[in-house]
C-alpha cells in the first residue's frame, strides 16, 4: 500500500524486519560512525607534577579535573605517576576545565582551555607550619560612614620569598585585629594569579583577633576583609600589622578629618574629595594610632577627579608595565608609596567608587553587568563585593571559554592599574 507521501506503509512486524537487515547490513559503517562521534567529544588532558620545593617529579599526589560548567564539577581524577606524569580522560574538550592537584592537602591548578590537550607542567611545594621569608606588600583600608555607623574595608598583599620555596600551612597562617566593636562582614583571600574566593578567619582567642586559614604558596597572597562598628562621629583606629608591611594606607573622604598620633609617620596625598595617608615600612608594634572624626563617602566622581589629566591610560601602562598578576612596576629611581596595588583592589576600589563602569565597558563583551549605585544603604558592603566577584569571575569565565582575546583580556586586567598609576604620577608631579 503507497501512503499520501509516496513511501510505502509497513506493519510494525515488517518495519522492525527492515530495521534489523540494514543493521545486520551496515553495522561495519554504524560502529566507525558511533565511534566518530564519541571521539569528536572525548579526549585527554596530560601533564606532569613537579615539586618545586625538591625541584623533583612529585608521584602519587590525586589530580582531579574540573569542568567549568555552571561551577566547578568534578569529571575525573587520577594519581600522578613515578614521573609525576598524569593522563585525564575528558568528556567534552569543547568545555573549559580546571586541573586540580593536590599535594600535601595544599591543592594548586592549572587553567584547561577548550582544546587544551596537555597543560604542561604543575609546580607544587612541601607544606610547612612555619616558613622563613613570608613579609607584607600592602595594608589598605577604606574608610566610609552614613552617619551611625563605619564600613571599613582592608586589604592586604602578603609576599611569600621562600627559599627554596614553601608552602605556609597551618591554623593561623594570617592574623589580622580588628577595632573594638567591629562585626566582620565578609572576607575574601586569593592565591598567586588564582581568583578571589570567600574564606572565614577563625576567631582566636582575644577579642578582635582572627586567624584565617589559607594556604600562603610562593608568591603573593592577598586577603580582603569588610567590617563596620558604631560611629558617633569620631572614632580611634590603632592598625596592629602582624606581619611587616611596606605601605600602610588609609583612604577616606575628605569630609572626614584625620589626626595621627605621629603625624611624622605619615605623608598625606589629597586630592578633590579623597585623602590618602601612606605610612611606609610599618613594622609590628610601630605606633600607627590615628583619630577620624565627621562622616561621608566616596564620590562616585572621585576616580575622575584623581585621574584628570591629560595622559592616556595606553601612555601610563607604557610607562608602568604591569608585573605578572596585574600590579604595578616601580619607574626606575622614583620609587612610589602607592606602587604595590594589584588588580583585585583596584576593582573593588573602583566599585566602591561608583566608576565600576570604566573597567566593565573595556571588556567589549555582550555580557550586561549589573549597575552600581553610588548610595550607601546597609548592605551596600555586599552588594560591592558580590558585583566585584561576579565581575572577577566572569572575566575569567570568558576567558577561558574564549569569548576574549588575548588583548581584550589584557586590556581589562590592566586598565585600573593604568588608570591609578596615571593619577599617582600626577600627584607626584605635583607634590
Amino acid at each position: 500500500m503507497i501512503s499520501r507521501s509516496g513511501f510505502t506503509r509497513m506493519n510494525p512486524d515488517q518495519f522492525m524486519l527492515s530495521l534489523s537487515k540494514y543493521i545486520s547490513k551496515n553495522a561495519l559503517r554504524l560502529l566507525f560512525l558511533l565511534l566518530g562521534t564519541l571521539a569528536a567529544g572525548a579526549s585527554t588532558i596530560t601533564g606532569t607534577v613537579r615539586n618545586g620545593t625538591t625541584n623533583k617529579p612529585s608521584s602519587g599526589d590525586d589530580v582531579i579535573l574540573l569542568k567549568l560548567v555552571g561551577g566547578m564539577v568534578e569529571e575525573s581524577r587520577t594519581k600522578s605517576g613515578r614521573a609525576g606524569n598524569f593522563t585525564l580522560p575528558v568528556e567534552d574538550s569543547s568545555t573549559p576545565h580546571v586541573v586540580r592537584v593536590v599535594h600535601q592537602k595544599v591543592t594548586y591548578h592549572a587553567i584547561a582551555p577548550p582544546g587544551t590537550q596537555s597543560v604542561g607542567e604543575v609546580a607544587v611545594y612541601e607544606a610547612a607550619p612555619k616558613v622563613e621569608g613570608i613579609a607584607g606588600s600592602d595594608d589598605v583600608m577604606i574608610i566610609q560612614s552614613d552617619g551611625g555607623t563605619l564600613h571599613v574595608t582592608e586589604m592586604f598583599a602578603l609576599h611569600n620569598g621562600s627559599t627554596p620555596p614553601h608552602t605556609l600551612m597551618g591554623d593561623k597562617t594570617f592574623e589580622i585585629f580588628l577595632p573594638a566593636g567591629a562585626e566582620l562582614d565578609s572576607s575574601m583571600a586569593a592565591g598567586p594569579g588564582g581568583m578571589p574566593v570567600n574564606s572565614a578567619p577563625v576567631p582566636l582567642a582575644d577579642r578582635g583577633h582572627y586567624g584565617f586559614v589559607f594556604p600562603l604558596r610562593p608568591g603573593e597572597t592577598q586577603f580582603q576583609i569588610e567590617y563596620h562598628l558604631p560611629y558617633s562621629g569620631a572614632a580611634d583606629f590603632t592598625p596592629r600589622v602582624t606581619v611587616p608591611m611596606e605601605m600602610l594606607a588609609v583612604m577616606l573622604p575628605k569630609s572626614i578629618q584625620f589626626s595621627a598620633a605621629h603625624p611624622e609617620n605619615y605623608t598625606h596625598k589629597d586630592k578633590n574629595d579623597v585623602i590618602v595617608q601612606v605610612a611606609k615600612n610599618v613594622a609590628p608594634g610601630a605606633v600607627t594610632a590615628f583619630h577620624i572624626s565627621g562622616k561621608g563617602t566616596l564620590p562616585p566622581d572621585a576616580l575622575k577627579n584623581l585621574s584628570g589629566d591629560d595622559t592616556s591610560a595606553s601612555e601610563a601602562a607604557g610607562a608602568q608595565a604591569p608585573r605578572p598578576g596585574g600590579g604595578m612596576a616601580v619607574p626606575e629611581g622614583t620609587p612610589d608609596p602607592m606602587q604595590n596595588y594589584r588588580l583585585w583592589f583596584l576593582a573593588g576600589f573602583v566599585l566602591l567608587l561608583g566608576g565600576g563602569a570604566f573597567w566593565i565597558t573595556t571588556r567589549q563583551s555582550a555580557t550586561t553587568p549589573t549597575p552600581v549605585t553610588a548610595s550607601l544603604p546597609g548592605n551596600r558592603s555586599n552588594m560591592l563585593l558580590e558585583a566585584l566577584k561576579e565581575e572577577l569571575f566572569q572575566l575569567e569565565s570568558e576567558r577561558l571559554q574564549q569569548k576574549l582575546s588575548a588583548e581584550e583580556y589584557e586590556k581589562a586586567k590592566t586598565a585600573l592599574d593604568a588608570t591609578l598609576a596615571r593619577a599617582m604620577r600626577r600627584e607626584k608631579s605635583n607634590s
